[in-house]
């Protein structure tokens, strides 16, 4: 085999702890495996359910959306007579049993799988898991290392519940059925089906002594001010002996019983054959170390929506259907996410089907000059409160057009991309349209917050933002001369695009300078008539987008600006200190938090667009490497091999919100390899 057929090697990213790891250390890092069909698996490495979003086994169901059905599964070892818990548990009382975190010598993702160590006396077990692409089945398989055997006991905690719904109080006796091998659970009458087997070279019977567990502490959830309890019931336990060389594996779906008829172990090969391939895709500069563990990261967002609708159309026309869940836990697939994080998603992964289904996906939802903000869980219908997502779609299909050269997808989306224009141009919902006066673009309507900073909460829109907002406007902008690049290699008249261009660019030029700050406003024409001066990120757009709305002279003013008030070694932050509204954290309950959202918090997204910017400015390709840093050094915490959502706004900048988001990936993959140094 030549080195050019050698498949890359999958990137490693581990932790070792030779006498156990510090409780703490491993309560606040999580991990995440996904199945590309939005079900999840995800937990603590300390293997505690800190939210209500942990659970083993939480596929999407039809019609259901997200829903956990095996909450967790307490694990316990006996080697010569002691007992070795393998997990922790947070009781409400106050009791926390961290007698598992004792056992634990080593953590890991081996690829997109994660890999616990264990200690055991004399005996050393390692443990991973993961979810089969494309199936709601999961996979546990417990491999003895060395040493005396060992007898595991394994209780599973089925529950019944929407992800993000209200947390059980009180136990029911789950419904269990034996087949043979398989024992088959029911959490409550409803519940789907959810069938386990256990795969062992010795018998294995289900023991059925069944266990309420005393009131569960998710200590993530009583800090963002949600409920925090639940009891869970267990039906009963399997146990069997492993010994050394042997495994122990645990199968459990929702899909149909011969879906268990495989060889666990042939499951993690293809598993990881599959990631393998994944990283062969991908550009050679992107096979190897952070940019690697980037692409197995982009993976995770990439799913089929499973939208019966979707399936239809889809298969209409021989195309597949591919969505993008915006971030893990609680986002299903956004627009704004999905166009924003299309290019480092797919682009920069070499995942060329993928990118042209997305695309293709959100043109079937288009209506009113729209694409859907957000699919709500386990709906077919989308919600359309966006001014901005629509026109980041002119700004992926860009992209997508550039890196493919695709002339027949691009001649099939013209007329739906010149059907949005119109209706911009004629106005739409949300009182989104061009102002006759001036040619730039308004948008806003009473209780609804239609920009990417989007925090409502209990009727309060936080940063509402209505007026002319700069990002739409250099998004808009960008948009129009897209399409007049298009028409004209489309053999149409780009004439109409350039000409509302020129209109735009003049008026965003005499309107949106502010001399007072040396930058530009955020939003002209506001609620009270007046132009916003807060010194946000948006200005950034005006720059770092493929047609720059902002004269030449003015980027650098822009760009020092933001440097000196908004960059971190995490992203940028969403407001200047020293502004009235500013706020250093984002912590506390639901308002607190949404008050925090887009009032300084930092998001890690922006720092795509920022370098984009910076590089027009200084083409410094080491400098602009240099601002990766801080997120190349997260990769170690919060979610393990992700990037959060958001950040504190000042030091130790500690990650926030989702665990892992797709535009956050997306976007430092791209700029990743934008700066790569030969």
């Amino acid at each position: 085999m030549t080195p050019v057929d050698t498949p890359p090697a999958l990137p490693r990213l581990g932790f070792d702890w030779p006498q156990g790891p510090e409780v703490s250390e491993v309560m606040t890092r999580e991990w995440l495996v996904t199945n590309g069909r939005g079900g999840y698996a995800s937990g603590t490495v300390a293997g505690c359910n800190t939210r209500r979003y942990h659970g083993l086994f939480t596929p999407n169901l039809p019609g259901r959306g997200r829903t956990v059905l095996l909450a967790r599964l307490v694990e316990e070892a006996r080697v010569e007579g002691q007992t070795f818990p393998l997990s922790i548990e947070e009781h409400a009382d106050g009791h926390l049993l961290q007698e598992g975190a004792a056992s634990l010598r080593g953590f890991a993702l081996d690829g997109l799988i994660p890999v616990w160590d264990y200690a055991l006396g004399p005996s050393r077990l390692r443990r991973k898991l993961m979810m089969v692409h494309g199936q709601n089945t999961l996979f546990i398989v417990w491999e003895h290392v060395s040493g005396p055997a060992v007898t595991l006991r394994l209780r599973p905690f089925p529950v019944m519940r929407p992800h993000d719904g209200p947390l059980t109080r009180r136990s029911h006796d789950p419904i269990v059925r034996l087949q043979g091998s398989l024992v088959e659970m029911q959490a409550i009458p409803d519940a789907p089906p959810l069938r386990m087997r256990v795969y062992s070279d010795c018998v294995t019977p289900f023991v059925g002594l069944s266990q309420t567990s005393p009131p569960l502490f998710f200590r993530t959830e009583k800090s963002r001010g949600y409920d925090h309890q639940e009891v869970q019931h267990s039906p009963g336990y399997f146990e069997c002996s492993v010994s050394q060389g042997g495994i122990l594996a645990l199968g459990v779906t929702t899909d149909e019983i011969w879906t268990l008829d495989r060889d666990p172990v042939q499951a993690f090969e293809l598993e990881q054959e599959r990631e393998r391939k994944l990283l062969s895709r991908a550009p050679a500069e992107a096979r190897a170390g952070i940019p690697a563990r980037l692409v197995l990261a982009a993976d995770q967002f990439i799913i089929d929506p499973t939208r019966p609708t979707d399936d239809a159309w889809a298969h209409s026309i021989g195309q597949d259907s591919r969505s993008v869940i915006a971030g893990y836990h609680w986002f299903t697939d956004w627009g704004r996410d999905t166009m924003i994080s299309h290019a480092g998603l797919t682009l920069s992964t070499g995942r060329y089907r993928e990118a042209a289904a997305i695309l293709r996906t959100f043109q079937h939802y288009v209506k009113d000059g729209l694409i859907p903000n957000y699919f709500p869980d386990g709906e077919n219908e989308g919600v359309y409160h966006t001014a901005d997502a629509t026109l980041w779609f002119f700004h992926a299909v860009d992209r997508y057009v550039e890196t493919t050269g695709d002339e027949a997808l691009l001649k099939d989306l013209f007329p739906t991309l010149a059907g949005i224009v119109e209706r911009h141009q004629r106005g739409t919902r949300f009182h989104i349209g061009v102002d006759p006066a001036d040619g730039l673009l308004r948008q806003g309507a009473e209780g609804y917050q239609l920009t990417w900073m989007d925090a409502k909460v209990d009727g309060w829109v936080v940063t509402p933002r209505r007026g002319k907002a700069v990002e739409i406007n250099a998004l808009w902008f960008n948009a129009l001369r897209l399409m007049a690049m298009w028409a004209e290699r489309l053999d149409g008249d780009p004439k109409p695009y350039m000409g509302a261009a020129e209109r735009v660019y003049g008026s965003f030029n005499k309107r949106f300078w502010n001399p007072a700050t040396n930058c530009l406003f955020d939003v002209l024409d506001g609620e009270d008539g007046r132009d916003d001066p807060a010194i946000r990120p948006n200005q950034v757009f005006a720059i770092s987008l493929r047609f720059p709305v902002l004269r030449r002279e003015r980027w650098d003013a822009v760009i020092k600006i933001v440097h000196d008030e908004l960059l971190t070694p995490v992203g940028l932050r969403s407001l200047a200190p020293g502004h009235p509204d500013y706020k250093a954290t984002y912590d506390g309950d639901l308002r607190a938090r949404d008050a925090a959202y887009h009032q300084g918090t930092v998001w890690g997204w922006l720092i795509g667009h920022y370098i984009d910017a910076t590089l027009k400015v200084n083409p410094d390709i080491q400098a602009a490497r240099a601002l990766l840093v801080g997120l190349e050094h997260h990769l170690e915490h919060g979610g393990v091999g992700q990037i959060s959502e958001i950040f504190d706004a000042t030091a130790p900048y500690r990650p926030r919100g989702c665990i892992a988001q797709a535009w956050s990936v997306a976007e430092a993959l791209r700029v990743f390899l934008k700066t790569h140094v030969t």
